[in-house]
């Protein structure tokens, strides 16, 4: 294998939504550069990138790789990523160490949603980008709708470098006007004939040449100053001006291709190698201490590892970005997250599934190494001594969670390692072993980000079969007006006994709340509550009534009672607990004796103070075409929405609701059905609310069979 210097190095990420052909378009990548022999296809199971089975069963990406090609004494790493909006974590991972982005546009349907949704990320990392709208060679081709669509999306600063003379099905010429050149391409795609415009289309061909020039002139004042005194600008100041533009994110070049009659993606090839930026014009990485890293070969080695994989027989595979230095099989780096010593055995580059040996990788690329024990993703690596940080990725938040259980009992370890393996490499996935719920609960992105987990589990670990739940509510309890009452403890069983008597009032807390009439307090104890709100414990006794020693047993015995409330067992909430009176034997009185009086004491108030169950709430946030509002809205409002109003964020209709949390698990794929894959939402905890009646009356009723049926058995 060759090595590469810096700046001999292009690393490009293939983005675009499902179905806009960027797998398909990265064969014909590897075929131009003739690193394969013939180009694979989807339809036929064999391409480079989509090498695993789920993959080719389902015939779409669904995880990101790394692919790499040489170019006229260029490499190019390719990472080509999935285009469905539940894998946007492989996107990000993979915008977070490419240097240029490619948007594939879909000739049929111009801008789709998944391409809204990835141009927020690239405008986050500031990602210089070219579009290429693809398909052009199917019957439905709109390249001008296409155009417009992306301006109207992305801004005015999309420029036109190409345009197709005949698209639909008879498709095989395009127009570069910043060559001003046509490519006419043979029936079977592959190198194209160089010929003059055509004379019908030299008008339309200069004024878009123009176009380009002044787009490029007007983003640098000294190309502005050549336009001027020159009228015009020579292709080499315009590929100049084009990747300075690029790397500010400020120009936005477009191109044509058929990616399936392998037409135009070598012209594509080209433009990459000769305008987009290497890593080392691009801006310097920023260390989480705020130091540049300057994307130097000779300096200090730094890597960051931006995925990982399990393989069978193999281990852990890291995948990293060498961000400083130049890396060797052998070398010893520190994790700057744990302090460990890593070291680098063996150095690949990758075609998908197809790992190749390298002896070095400098600044700048993308490789992978096994077998490092306690590297994770968004870890950094160094040289010893450096204590270098680069940011971490921050990946979207999940959208969708539900109980998971293994269908066999026994299986439960079995199923703990699988789920640490999948999040391991998929940290958009989070599992949380739920104490208060009693259950095992997997947040992730969405329906197809489910499916997905699931085969992941069970072939991660044969005979593994798991079942998906729904998730139960963490409900919390209240009350809603103050009670006293009393409870004696008293147990007799030979020798010394148990007593404890005690008298306390139960009230509603709220911030602020003055003492209570009537009472002396002689201790006050506020405890801010894992679970949210509040125990306030006041000690009103008076003459010594209760010794001030068993008060801690009193208290003890009201935040157990508070773990499972006598409603529906659910945590309970901002109540005020007033100790004022009680008695004590001088033999038999002890701490469980006055732990129990108080957890009985509690119980009773609490079921006879107007109890209520409470509900989280999450403010709702969904973003969708204009046209998509009306269907969103209505169906909100058959969860029990309280709708917020409406507003716009980007090119998105954004509608606002606050919604129960009991309504919104299976929203996901209701969303998705409604607006045919069309909207996105985001949830985000409001407060707990009360519930309406007749549903705390279920919640109770189905309770006490539940505990009814445990005291049975």
């Amino acid at each position: 294998m060759t090595s590469f210097d810096t700046s001999h190095v292009k690393n490009i990420v293939l983005l675009g939504h499902a179905g806009s052909g960027k797998t398909t378009l990265s064969e014909c990548m590897l075929y131009e550069a003739g690193l394969t022999t013939r180009r694979g296809a989807i339809e036929e199971r064999n391409t480079v990138s989509d090498f695993y089975e789920l993959e080719q069963q389902r015939g779409n990406s669904i995880f990101s790789k790394l692919l790499h090609t040489e170019w006229r004494g260029y490499k190019i790493n390719i990472l080509d990523t999935p285009g469905y909006d539940d894998f946007a974590g492989e996107v990000v991972s993979a915008l977070r160490v490419a240097d240029t982005g490619v948007l594939l546009l879909n000739a049929n349907f111009g801008v789709e949603v998944g391409a809204d949704i990835i141009w927020e990320y690239t405008e986050k990392f500031k990602t210089p980008m070219l579009i290429a709208v693809n398909k052009l060679d199917q019957d439905k081709a709109d390249f001008d709708k296409a155009v417009a669509e992306a301006r109207d999306h992305f801004g005015p600063n999309v420029v036109t470098v190409q345009y197709p003379l005949n698209q639909g099905l008879a498709f095989d010429s395009i127009v570069d006007v910043l060559r001003m050149t046509m490519y006419r391409f043979p029936a079977e795609g592959g190198k194209p004939e160089k010929l003059p415009i055509p004379e019908e289309d030299r008008e339309k061909a200069d004024r878009l040449h123009k176009e380009l020039i002044e787009a490029i002139a007007g983003n640098d004042e000294g190309l502005m100053e050549k336009y001027f005194d020159k009228g015009e600008l020579d292709e080499d100041e315009m590929k100049q001006g084009l990747k300075s533009a690029m790397i500010k994110h400020e120009l936005f070049p477009l191109f044509c291709v058929s990616a399936k009659k392998n037409m135009g993606s070598g012209r594509i090839m080209g433009f990459i190698d000769n305008v987009c930026p290497s890593p080392s014009e691009m801006p310097p990485q920023k260390t989480l201490s705020g130091a540049l890293l300057p994307c130097d070969p000779n300096g200090p080695p730094c890597i960051f590892v931006y995925k990982t994989l399990s393989e069978a027989h193999i281990g852990d595979m890291s995948f990293f970005k060498v961000y400083s230095g130049t890396l060797k099989p052998g070398m010893e780096l520190v994790n700057e997250s744990n302090g460990v010593t890593e070291r680098l055995n063996q150095l690949f580059i990758l075609e998908g599934g197809k790992r190749t040996p390298v002896n070095e990788l400098s600044a700048g690329d993308i490789g992978a190494t096994i077998k490092l024990k306690h590297t994770h993703v968004n870890n950094t690596l160094h040289a010893r001594g450096k204590n270098v940080e680069l940011p971490p990725i921050e990946f979207p938040s999940p959208s969708l969670s539900v109980a998971i259980e293994p269908a066999q009992k026994g299986d439960e370890e079995k199923l703990s390692i699988a789920l640490h393996q999948v999040q391991e490499e998929d940290p958009t996935v989070v599992v949380e072993v739920s104490q208060e719920l009693k259950q095992t609960i997997i947040h992730c992105q969405g329906e197809l980000h489910l499916s997905v987990i699931k085969w992941k589990l069970e072939h991660i670990s044969k005979n593994l079969h798991v079942n998906f739940t729904k998730p139960r509510i963490p409900y919390r309890e209240t009350i809603r007006r103050p009670v006293q009452s009393s409870y004696r403890h008293k147990k007799q069983s030979g020798g010394a006994g148990q007593f404890g008597e005690v008298y306390m009032q139960v009230e509603p807390w709220y911030e602020g709340m003055p003492d209570p009439k009537g009472m002396s307090v002689r201790g006050r104890e506020e405890y801010p509550l894992d679970w949210g709100g509040k125990l306030v414990f006041l000690n009103c006794i008076v003459g010594g009534a209760i010794d001030t020693r068993f008060l801690p047993s009193i208290l003890k015995g009201v935040m157990e009672k508070m773990h499972e409330g006598p409603l529906t067992g659910s945590y309970v909430r901002d109540v005020r607990v007033i100790v004022y009176d009680g008695k004590m034997h001088p033999v038999d009185s002890n701490d469980i004796s006055f732990k129990i009086a108080g957890l009985m004491a509690f119980k009773q108030a609490f079921q006879q103070a107007d109890p209520q169950v409470l509900e989280p709430i999450y403010t709702v946030t969904v973003l969708c075409p204009d046209d998509q509002a009306g269907g969103i809205i209505s169906d909100l409002q058959t969860r029990r929405a309280i709708m917020e109003g409406m507003d716009t964020e980007g090119h998105f209709t954004k509608v606002i609701a606050r919604v129960p949390l009991a309504e919104m698990y299976d929203y996901s794929s209701s969303l998705r059905s409604i607006t045919q894959g069309r909207a996105k939402f985001r949830m985000q905890f409001f407060e707990y609310a009360p519930v309406p009646f007749d549903l705390q009356r279920r919640l109770i009723d189905e309770y006490s069979k539940t505990s009814a049926h445990h005291e049975m058995a």
